[in-house]
């Protein structure tokens, strides 16, 4: 480990040093092993509430399942590690008060959430303990989170994940901005949600700490962020590609073999870009086809299952075990950057070696 610190990342009385948190990956992605590892080394880890059941008891419904996966990935993390970790839930999830209820009454670091505005979590969370982080990618989101929370429930978010356009999976910005490059720059929205936050902060004397994700991928991007007032990183295409990270090893392969130009741009079931790499799969999706599925789930607010020309669910858990031909790799905008396998260590210690050499 580097000598010099890095700052903390001071979520009221979390701290967390380096001051990145593991962004949360879905469907079996970011599970136990990995989480444990990135919060062992002083980070965040983030376990992902969606799809975790998929492994588990199929003569359960999808909701109980789900309940049943999430207390025990959080259980099985705990068993890992000592330190603080999060829960990632989407909004979009027809089952998200019931995940959410479950990482409080576990007890976990920090619910972080997107996918949608998170605008009824704290009604979820009253006399909890467990940090409170909202996903955007504006301003106005910023503003409308905070004016709600402050209006129907007496508090500020305990701090905010600011998810640029250069992000993996579900992306929070207008598919024609994606494919068109027309988005707006991470440096800039940064500066922009920092102007919010700061007018909530000095009327309510609470520090909200504002947290840049979207292609963050060295340690000279963690010191670009923080220098433009950023309290901390999310890095999640990174940590695919260690030892710890419970995916396939095709799916790890997927990153490892792709170009710049792989990586593309889909509209999910969802209803919101997502990010993904480019295969088969992904080429017959794209053309339209439509793959026959019966949809066991119902786990999305906004996916009509009579309409989607394939089941992301199903996609997912199919990349998850290595069955690329039947579902894709969701990533950012950096995955093909990504030359070898490594473990948690080793990234956090290079990513904090890049961070001092910046200085």
């Amino acid at each position: 480990m580097a000598a010099k610190k890095l700052p903390d990342l001071i979520i009221d009385d979390l701290i967390i040093n380096p001051p990145i948190i593991q962004g949360g990956m879905g469907v079996r992605v970011s599970t136990a092993p990995l989480a444990a590892a990135v919060s062992n080394e002083g980070a965040l880890g983030v376990i992902a509430s969606v799809g975790l059941g998929e492994e588990g008891r199929q003569d359960l419904s999808y909701e109980e399942r789900s309940k049943m996966a999430l207390r025990e990935m959080i259980q099985e993390t705990k068993k890992l590690t000592k330190k603080p970790f999060g829960v990632n839930i989407m909004c979009a999830l027809t089952n998200y008060d019931d995940l959410a209820k479950i990482a409080i009454e576990e007890e976990v670091g920090a619910i972080i959430s997107g996918a949608g505005l998170p605008l009824h979590l704290p009604s979820l969370a009253s006399g909890a303990k467990t940090k409170l982080i909202p996903i955007i990618s504006s301003d106005r989101a910023a503003e409308l989170i905070c004016k709600t929370w402050q209006r129907r429930y007496n508090r500020l978010p305990d701090a905010l994940v600011l998810e640029g356009a250069l992000a993996g999976g579900h992306i929070g910005f207008k598919f024609g901005e994606i494919v068109t490059s027309t988005f707006p720059a991470l440096e800039d929205l940064l500066l922009n949600v920092l102007k919010v936050v700061k007018k909530f902060e000095a009327e309510s004397n609470k520090k909200i700490p504002v947290i840049a994700a979207g292609g963050i991928f060295t340690g000279d991007d963690i010191a670009r962020m923080l220098k433009l007032g950023a309290s901390g990183v999310q890095m999640a295409t990174r940590f695919v590609c260690t030892n710890e990270c419970d995916v396939s090893q095709e799916y790890k392969d997927a990153y490892l073999n792709c170009k710049k130009d792989d990586i593309i741009t889909i509209l999910s079931p969802v209803g919101m870009p997502a990010r993904v790499i480019r295969n088969k799969f992904v080429e017959r999706i794209e053309t339209g086809e439509k793959i026959k599925f019966k949809c066991p789930y119902r786990c999305l607010k906004t996916c009509d299952p009579y309409a989607a020309n394939y089941c992301l669910a199903q996609a997912l858990v199919n990349a998850y075990r290595g069955n690329m031909s039947e579902g894709f790799a969701m990533s950012g905008a950096n995955a093909y950057r990504i030359d070898k396998i490594i473990s948690v260590k080793e990234l956090v210690n290079e990513l904090i070696e890049g961070y001092i050499t910046a200085q």
